[in-house]
């Protein structure tokens, strides 16, 4: 066996510098034990394990946090929150569900730690949602991880995030619950909006446009101008207009103007805010009330006509002219001029996607300049129930579909008739028996018409005397002359 000393010279020089090498690695070793923090050691460790031994990701996440830097709502997460609800499939076993007593259905969401798959474009999406805790009792940390093929990061950020703002957007708007408002309701028994000004509760108003007892071709337009008017966003804005509409509904009481709002609110999803001008004294108080509503709702001014008070208040000298008033005003009276600026002047683009509704029962008393266009845009007049708003009343209170054997006789006393939507619900309701009900109508618009008959003979009887004690009068004055 040949010893060491005859081995190959090459070979003695490779164990030669396998000790050296060795040795080297042990002093450094030694080294690094005694100067550097173990934590240090161990993040060089991993950083160098991860750069050479992990392949690349080929995916990137997106964080969406509840809050903005743990004060400002995030839009982004809300919108997933409500956009994941309609993509829950039967892989989530586990889901949180809800439901409030203003709900008419139940909310799921997922749960910590859950996932849920989307497409879009052809790409996939994952979706995860993480609950931290925190110290202190401090609330919960919740956010959104989404992740999905790196190729398609610009694809995502910008048409997918806009795509799950838009659909939250239309859910919300068909789960929205349309609200009415008033100043002079207690905001500890209502729902809170506005700032405290208003109190505000539920509209469960259940009419509808497919209900309302009004002319079909009106009916036609109002719609077609509702939607027009939702439409048209870009149009307002080219103009130089503020997005928002004037009605007008006139008419004798009963004949539906209630109704009819309540329609508009259901059919636009829009809140109703009842402002009444006769509780307001000045014009700086009526820029904060308008200040204080939302967009996307309907403003009703009630009995305008009954409200043209409001124009002697600005010759009132009593009171303090002085009082306050946050928007400079020398006389803080509430008057005409403010009215008609807060209609279409400029305090009037405080807000996006207005309806302002004035209701009266005297047209004709009503200040021109509140007609006019850009003020009362549309003017609707509120008549007295037609034979065609008869059936449709007939239908919806008795289920009549088909035509009655009395509909003949009851279409040519109500051409004759001044009777009310109204008054026609009020009888129609008075039984459930289809013929007993249209007798009892067909009775009341007869004794409607001797009514109507006997009060035009009254009215004739006053004139007469009116005119014969004028006459008198003329006489015994002609006598002394």
């Amino acid at each position: 066996m040949a010893s060491f000393s005859q081995m190959p010279q090459s070979m003695t020089s490779l164990f030669s510098l396998y000790a050296s090498y060795t040795g080297a690695m042990m002093l450094l070793r030694s080294i690094i034990n005694d100067l550097l923090p173990e934590s240090f050691r161990t993040y060089i460790c991993n950083t160098f394990h991860y750069y050479l031994f992990t392949p690349p990701s080929t995916n990137s996440t997106l964080i969406i946090d509840e809050y903005i830097n743990n004060t400002s709502t995030n839009q982004v997460y809300e919108a997933a929150e409500i956009y994941l609800r309609t993509k829950i499939s039967p892989q989530n076993e586990r889901l949180k569900v809800s439901k409030t007593h203003r709900q008419k259905g139940f909310s799921f969401a997922i749960v910590k730690g859950d996932q849920i798959h989307d497409t879009f474009k052809n790409i996939k999406l994952q979706w995860r949602f993480f609950c931290e805790s925190k110290e202190n009792s401090r609330p919960e940390k919740l956010y959104f991880e989404l992740t999905f093929p790196k190729k398609h990061r610009d694809t995502v950020m910008s048409s997918y995030l806009d795509y799950v703002l838009e659909q939250a957007n239309e859910i919300k708007e068909r789960e929205r619950v349309v609200k009415i408002c008033s100043r002079d309701c207690d905001s500890n028994d209502y729902d809170s909006d506005g700032g405290g000004m208003w109190g505000c509760i539920n509209l469960d108003h259940p009419v509808t446009f497919d209900k309302l007892a009004m002319d079909p071709e009106m009916k036609k337009m109002i719609v077609e101008d509702l939607d027009r008017f939702v439409k048209r966003k870009e149009f307002y804005k080219r103009v130089g207009k503020a997005w928002k509409r004037g009605y007008l509904l006139y008419g004798p009481p009963g004949t539906g103007k209630s109704s009819l709002i309540a329609a508009m609110a259901n059919y636009l999803r829009f809140n109703i805010y009842f402002l009444d001008l006769a509780s307001i004294y000045s014009n700086s108080e009526l820029r904060r009330i308008l200040l204080s509503t939302s967009n996307r709702s309907i403003l009703i001014i009630e009995d305008i006509d009954c409200n043209a008070s409001v124009q002697d208040r600005e010759d009132d000298s009593s009171g303090d002219d002085s009082s306050d008033d946050s928007f400079g005003e020398s006389n803080p009276k509430l008057t005409l001029s403010g009215i008609l600026n807060f209609i279409d002047g400029l305090w009037s683009s405080c807000g996006d996607e207005r309806i302002v509704v004035f209701t009266t029962n005297h047209k004709d008393r009503i200040d021109p300049a509140l007609l006019r266009p850009g003020r009362m845009d549309v003017h609707i007049n509120m008549s007295y129930c037609s034979f065609s708003g008869f059936k449709l009343l007939a239908s919806t209170y008795l289920e009549i579909k088909d035509n009655h054997s009395l509909f003949e006789e009851i279409e040519g006393l109500i051409q004759k008739t001044e009777v009310t939507p109204a008054e026609v619900a009020e009888e129609l309701m008075k039984t459930d028996d289809a013929d007993v009900a249209l007798h009892g109508f067909v009775n009341f618009l007869k004794q409607k018409r001797v009514n109507e008959a006997n009060e035009v003979l009254a009215v004739k009887k006053e004139v007469l005397v009116v005119e014969k004690e004028q006459t008198n009068m003329d006489f015994v004055n002609t006598s002394w002359d």
